[in-house]
């Protein structure tokens, strides 16, 4: 296979990228990095207006471009093919089960052929639909079109809606009257997407994005003034914070939460009196995060405080809910992770996970009396669903694994009976019975037991022989769920093992899953992957040369460092909007994610330790004279969180260094950011050359494929 490989790219010569040695010194280190020059100087203009790109840095993106497109071209027929039977599998006319708020009940929904959603709602007991926002309408005139939030007001008069037309993730609001379907005149600019209506329906709280696209600043907007005359409300002083805002649970007030990776805090501002200062719930302490949930006069707070490692729930009153104040209500469990809580008038809901699997554990706040909801697969997933209503029995959850179609069950928190709201269609057809998921364990470098879900064709045989995609993350403390997702199969279908390796970093085993793969330890993260990949092939699942590592963002870091450390193992690797630039990105406080970030990967800037640490791994800072495998880096122009720049680096540095293999590729969307392509169609092409490149990187790409 790899002289196949060899020979179609020796027949297109790739782009070679001048080396403009560009050298610094910190902590009595010096680094050189030839390809400096491919980060725009101008690189905020860039985010707001793609046209503005240096035309050097553009040419060269796009003879990148150019060259891909000459060594995956030929499998253009199997791309269709993908993007056919992908979207066989979509309902195109889907929507959402209806969610019932006052006298109305509010849904999505996509027509026949839409790329994107329609937000309307129809009366609470059945009746005439009413279609208030039509996606594909607000899209036609945009290349790119995503739409951020879409909230109803309390008095159900009013919509309001944000979108982003740049993939930059600057979104604006506007207001829309559901009688009229018209648009006010009020325009909200560069915030987050989010926004919380006051009560009395006349103004709404929004964050707003600051010139390094950072969330920092919480502002009230009073509906018929120009958005000039909006009034600050809260300001975030430290770099290294977020700022979002949502509505509490009972919808009485709206939660302004700040915090890093490591730390949080939230205020309160009552809905009612919108003019009153945000109300600080408990002062900021490092390495202390809770968040808040009301009910009447008293707040439920999740929480690692006490070292409660993998989180535990105290009540407080409202009136004095600081730290002192705290007191026990679901002590900490070390191994249950509990990932979120939810609360209605009479119980509280939360989501936990142990092993690896998650649970839903209902409490009856009158009782005391806890129940949980029972399943019965070897791997899945769940999510709550939360409710504009307070004052109900009724949860609403999602259940899936890797072979059962997305459920949306309606629970009866009291009578303990499910009802089936909805069921994922498979338009194209799925039958559950042809597939097997299951769950392995293998041991890491240190004696760690790593989960590896996997999902393959009942008929498969473990011979060693089967190609591998092994899909990874690890950071964040994100968990990879064993969910239902129809694009795989068309791998799966093609004789492919699809397997999800749950590496420290992420919070599969808990929290302190999470803390045993950053920082100093981020390289368990790295070390984890390989040893899954060892096992699959021991194990027979796969063989040598015949995996494809996937991963995106922090993902697409775990794929650049395996490639360097463990490459070898690998047919090919997917990195989609990669951050591949770690130490550089880490130096660069100007960034919109650096401060942030600090508290993951360690500050550079600041710390001698943390820039050996980075410098030791950073997938860019270490590509090596070595034979690696074919490698396809995925780019998006006016992503602001990992920068174009970053991969193309990337790219530039392998191709200039490696001695052997390969071929390595950049594609860059020039018309999108970190999610790619918008429309839930366009998406789709993305995803097929991901799959055409996983396919020919093992000898599968026949047209007939």
């Amino acid at each position: 296979m790899t002289e196949i490989l060899d020979k179609q790219a020796a027949a297109v010569k790739p782009p070679v990228a001048a080396r403009r040695p560009h050298s610094f010194t910190r902590h009595g280190i010096t680094v050189t990095d030839d390809y400096a020059w491919l980060k725009d100087p101008n690189w905020q203009e860039v985010l707001h207006d793609p046209a503005v790109l240096d035309p050097d840095i553009r040419a060269y993106l796009e003879a990148e471009n150019s060259y891909t497109e000459s060594l995956l071209g030929h499998t253009a027929t199997l791309q269709k093919k993908l993007v056919a039977e992908m979207r066989g599998r979509i309902k195109e006319d889907d929507s959402s089960v209806p969610s019932p708020d006052g006298p109305y009940a509010y849904f999505r929904k996509f027509r026949e052929g839409g790329q994107h959603e329609m937000f309307g709602r129809m009366p609470r007991d059945g009746g005439n639909e009413h279609i208030v926002l039509d996606g594909d309408a607000l899209a036609k005139d945009h290349g790119y079109f995503k739409f951020g939030d879409s909230r109803h007001s309390w008095d159900h008069r009013l919509q309001a809606w944000s979108a982003d037309t740049k993939g930059s993730e600057y979104f604006a609001i506007r207001i829309r009257d559901w009688q009229t379907g018209e648009d006010f005149d009020d325009l909200v600019e560069d915030t987050d997407g989010g926004m919380v209506w006051s009560a009395d329906c006349k103004s709404l709280f929004y964050v707003k994005l600051d010139e390094n696209h950072r969330p920092m600043q919480v502002w009230r907007h009073r509906l018929g003034t120009a958005q000039e005359d909006d009034i600050l409300v809260y300001e975030e002083q430290d770099p290294g914070w977020f700022t979002h805002l949502h509505e509490s649970t009972s919808g009485r007030f709206c939660v302004i939460a700040g915090g890093d990776h490591e730390t949080s805090e939230q205020r309160l501002i009552d809905l009612k009196n919108p003019d009153a200062p945000p109300r600080l719930i408990a002062a900021r302490e490092k390495g202390v995060q809770y968040s808040i949930a009301d009910r009447g006069e008293e707040l439920f707070i999740l929480t690692n405080a006490d070292n409660a490692i993998d989180f535990k729930i105290v009540t407080a009153p409202l009136a004095a809910p600081q730290r002192a104040n705290w007191r026990d209500l679901i002590g900490h469990r070390p191994g249950v992770y509990i990932l979120g809580h939810d609360l209605y008038s009479g119980h509280l809901v939360r989501l936990e996970r142990a092993h690896a699997l998650p649970s839903i554990i209902i409490r009856d706040l009158a009782t005391g009396e806890e129940h949980a909801i029972a399943f019965d697969e070897a791997a899945y997933s769940l999510d709550t669903m939360g409710s504009y209503e307070f004052d109900t029995t009724n949860l609403r959850f999602a259940y899936s694994s890797m072979t059962t179609p997305s459920e949306v069950y309606d629970y009866d928190m009291t009578k303990r009976t499910r009802v089936l709201r909805k069921r994922q269609e498979i338009p194209s057809g799925h039958n559950p019975a042809d597939y097997v998921t299951t769950r392995i364990m293998t041991i890491a470098h240190d004696g760690v037991e790593v989960p590896i879900s996997l999902l393959h064709r009942r008929d498969f045989k473990r011979d060693g022989n089967a190609p591998l995609l092994l899909y990874g993350y690890g950071s964040y403390g994100h968990a990879m769920p064993a969910s239902f997702n129809t694009n795989r199969l068309s791998l799966v279908d093609r004789g492919f093992v699809y397997a999800i390796a749950h590496i420290r970093g992420g919070t599969d085993k808990g929290w302190g899953w999470y803390l045993d793969g950053k920082r100093e330890k981020k390289t368990n993260s790295f070390d984890d992957f390989a040893a899954c990949a060892r096992a699959l092939i021991e194990a027979k699942y796969t063989g040598k040369k015949r995996i494809v590592g996937h991963g995106g963002s922090a993902g697409g870091m775990l794929m650049g460092a395996v490639a360097n450390r463990a490459g070898e193992l690998f047919a090919g690797i997917v990195a989609e909007v990669p951050f591949v630039d770690v130490l550089n990105t880490m130096l660069d406080d100007t960034l919109p994610l650096t401060p942030p970030e600090w508290p993951e990967w360690g500050n550079p800037l600041l710390s001698e330790q943390d820039f050996r640490t980075i410098l030791s791994y950073s997938p860019y800072d270490n590509v090596a004279a070595k034979t690696y495998p074919a490698i396809l880096a995925m780019a998006g122009l006016t992503d602001p969180r990992v920068t174009y720049w970053e991969p193309a680096k990337w790219i530039a540095r392998l191709r200039a260094t490696m001695t052997g293999g390969g071929p390595v590729m950049l594609r860059t969307n020039m018309g999108a950011g970190h999610g790619g392509a918008s429309g839930r169609f366009n998406r789709l092409d993305e995803i097929a050359i991901v799959y055409a490149f996983a396919l020919w990187a093992v000898g599968l790409a026949r047209d007939d494929a």
